[in-house]
């Protein structure tokens, strides 16, 4: 049975060979042709399916982030009728700012809620008090430090309500949702009430652009985070641009070709692959611990981010300086011109829109860092927003960071959010390269 198979196995493979062998060379060329269009074309299809699903990965990544961000840019108010009452407040027309501040404005508000809503009991209080926002006061405040004549008159005021509150009115009020494990029984009758009323509403989201960091979440907002980055992109900017084009320049057209130079040449070349939490480490020891750099400033980041971006900066450079034709070399000193004139007469204006190119790029690498920043302290808790480059602050990257620490549910929201802005900054930044480097460059 056995030698049976062998005998029919060999059989079929001399038929093969001798059918292989009687074709004639034109059909062997066929042959091999459409092997080879069949593997192209499983290729292409092989990377088409890749294409579709680096796409389809980012597509739900962004839905997911937008999901849970978009309702950041509205916060839950309850607009009411509040009477400025001097009496109990303390205060008046002529009164100075710091005995405005000083006023209960915060027992105004408690008071004017137990006598319209009337609630039973110690506890009752409490919870009613829980659905307002302790930045409700800080509204007050505002409001009489903005007009001082509103004393002793009745205001309608848009008052913030709690995180609870805000969290339940836009994810969980009219889906069929009772309870969010949050809000007690009393609270949500109370709440209804006030929707019922048209008291309960939902606006634009000012505070989120306009405050600081806060252990509030209602109150928290991104507008120091967005300072920071500004203001520590500014120094990496100021620092990381001539820094690196001077680099550039003096090894591409007048360094010396000698081992030195090979070596500088190689070290900047893994210095852009060096993991960028390193460069924070460099900066911990170089820029704290021996020049005594004030921890978690604009400052000390931007000089960090500074040694990041220097060797993606200098590549970028001295590829937009190679690009530039030897023609134009050679037509300048035909006419006279020094090494300095032909560098920085007609070299650098030529290579200029590749060096912006890459100078942008870098700093929108150095946008989205954060391990580096990490290290030096800017994941500090800072509330107050930097005047300037020496004041304590943090970066939206680090911002994002700690809210994603945070367990609850509209810090999530927030994070998102802040991942939304980030992104839009960071489309901006390359759509920016991308725009610069098709208007000004030239084809040769």
């Amino acid at each position: 049975m056995t030698n049976s198979k062998a005998t029919n196995s060999k059989t079929s493979t001399e038929a093969t060979t001798m059918t292989t062998t009687n074709l004639t060379t034109r059909e062997k060329v066929e042959l091999s042709l459409a092997r080879r269009r069949a593997a192209e074309t499983r290729f292409r299809l092989y990377g088409m399916v890749s294409v579709f699903f680096g796409m389809l990965c980012l597509v739900v990544l962004f839905t997911d982030i937008a999901s849970k961000g978009t309702s950041v840019f509205k916060q839950t108010s309850l607009t009411t009728e509040i009477t400025l009452d001097s009496g109990y407040l303390g205060i008046n027309k002529d009164s100075s700012i710091e005995d405005i501040r000083f006023a209960n404005f915060e027992g105004l508000i408690k008071r004017h809620f137990a006598k319209s809503v009337k609630p039973k009991g110690r506890k009752a209080k409490r919870e009613l008090f829980k659905l307002i926002s302790p930045g409700a006061a800080w509204q007050l405040q505002e409001l009489v430090l903005a007009n001082p004549t509103a004393i002793d008159s009745t205001v309608t005021i848009e008052l913030l309500m709690d995180d609870d509150v805000d969290q339940w009115f836009k994810h969980d009020f009219g889906n069929d949702v009772v309870d969010n494990g949050r809000l007690s029984e009393q609270q949500l009758a109370w709440l209804m009430t006030w929707i019922e009323e048209g008291q309960l509403d939902s606006h634009f989201n000012t505070l989120f652009f306009t405050n600081g960091d806060s252990r509030e979440p209602e109150l928290a907002g991104i507008h120091g985070a967005i300072k920071g980055t500004l203001l520590t992109l500014m120094v990496t900017l100021i620092l990381s641009f001539p820094i690196g084009v001077a680099a550039a320049i003096y090894l591409e057209e007048f360094a010396p070709r000698n081992r030195i130079t090979e070596i500088v040449e190689i070290n900047i070349n893994n210095l852009a692959a060096v993991p960028s939490i390193i460069f924070g480490l460099l900066g911990m020891a170089i820029f704290i611990n021996i020049f005594g750099v004030a921890r978690s400033t604009p400052l000390l980041g931007g000089l960090v981010l500074t040694l990041m971006t220097l060797p993606t900066i200098i590549i970028s450079a001295r590829a937009a300086i190679k690009a530039v034709p030897p023609s134009i070399r050679e037509a300048a000193y035909g006419l006279g011109a020094s090494k300095n004139q032909v560098v920085f007469h007609h070299v650098l204006p030529l290579a200029m829109p590749g060096m912006l190119t890459g100078t942008i790029l870098g700093m929108a690498q150095a946008l989205g860092e954060t391990a580096p920043l990490l290290m030096i302290g800017m994941v500090a808790f800072v509330v107050d927003v930097p005047g300037f480059i020496n004041d304590p602050s943090t970066v939206l990257p680090v911002q994002i960071f700690l809210w994603s620490d945070s367990p609850e549910r509209a810090f999530l929201e927030r994070t998102s959010g802040a991942i939304l802005v980030l992104l839009s900054f960071l489309v901006v930044m390359n759509t920016t390269a991308v725009i610069l480097r098709r208007r000004l460059e030239r084809r040769w």
